[in-house]
């Protein structure tokens, strides 16, 4: 079977994209359970027996709640679901395809100007995408530990290619083009949208867009626009939450109440909500659980 076939065949809740049925319920104590600051770390390789969230779920029942807002991994039946199994700072629970996660060597492969263009083989790839400031640049270094793996800049737009980077010789990180940068000619920002959906609308090996949304500001409609069409689109998609380190400038909101706000728009479109994680290219924050979320992932789809 076909690797985009098997994405969309099990546990990918942001692929039913219609308006939510249970978008009254309330989910905020899940949601910011865990401090920016949480340390903990969960163990990939446990089997845990089946019980139930230690926290007093909505009245319309556990099963429903989980399914509604968790991203529950193939192997994982909503039963079986704990608070112990969440990742710190996300909604995605912890199954047993989760292993080995460490980046341990990563090489530039090539830059496509064409969808066409990408490396062509089996192996499964995860594609960064999100405004061109977001810091989508600084979390890939992040990611594989290396100062200049990727183009890092203070002048957004300059990733205009789609990049792949090979880790462990097994699995591809593509840095796409960002989205949205104002100074950026109207011809190439249309010519940069036309190849990079070109390209998800071709790679049977994508596993799943990481779509960062920066945290230190209010949702923005771009963003959105970007996360609905990938939805209409059944491309499956992981909310990565950027800037999380940023604490409150003046009059503005706090990174997670930014991201609580985003969350409950989010849930007027999809039925169940995507997986998301905050991160923090600074502090390192969630970078863990990031690589640990995307390794039961690939392991599931390479198996």
């Amino acid at each position: 079977m076909m690797l985009r076939n098997r994405v969309m065949s099990l546990h990918y809740p942001h692929l039913t994209w219609i308006p939510s049925k249970f978008g009254t319920i309330d989910a905020s104590w899940l949601s910011f359970q865990f401090p920016l600051s949480h340390s903990s770390r969960v163990n990939p390789k446990r089997h845990v027996s089946a019980s139930s969230i230690t926290q007093n779920p909505p009245s319309s029942g556990t099963d429903k709640f989980v399914k509604t807002f968790l991203f529950v991994p193939p192997g994982v039946e909503l039963n079986e679901v704990n608070e112990d199994m969440i990742l710190p700072g996300s909604n995605i629970v912890v199954g047993p395809y989760a292993g080995d996660a460490r980046i341990k060597e990563v090489e530039f492969v090539k830059s496509s100007g064409r969808a066409k263009d990408c490396p062509k083989d089996d192996r499964p790839e995860f594609a960064i995408l999100g405004r061109s400031n977001v810091g989508k640049s600084s979390l890939l270094n992040s990611l594989v530990r290396k100062k200049e793996v990727a183009l890092t800049s203070k002048k957004p737009g300059k990733t205009q290619l789609i990049n792949h980077f090979l880790v462990n010789k097994s699995w591809y990180i593509v840095d796409l083009p960002g989205y949205g940068f104002a100074r950026a000619s109207q011809a190439a920002r249309m010519d940069w949208s036309s190849f990079t959906k070109g390209y998800f609308s071709n790679r049977d090996t994508l596993v799943a867009v990481l779509l960062l949304i920066d945290a230190s500001v209010p949702p923005q409609k771009i963003d959105f626009d970007c996360s609905n069409w990938l939805g209409r689109n059944n491309i499956p998609v992981t909310f990565v939450f950027t800037k999380c380190d940023k604490m409150k400038m003046g009059k503005g909101k706090r990174p997670d109440e930014n991201i609580k706000e985003f969350q409950e728009l989010i849930r007027k479109n999809y039925r169940q909500h995507p997986p998301w994680i905050m991160t923090s290219s600074v502090t390192g924050l969630g970078r863990d659980e990031l690589l640990l979320h995307m390794s039961q992932l690939r392991n599931y789809w390479d198996q």
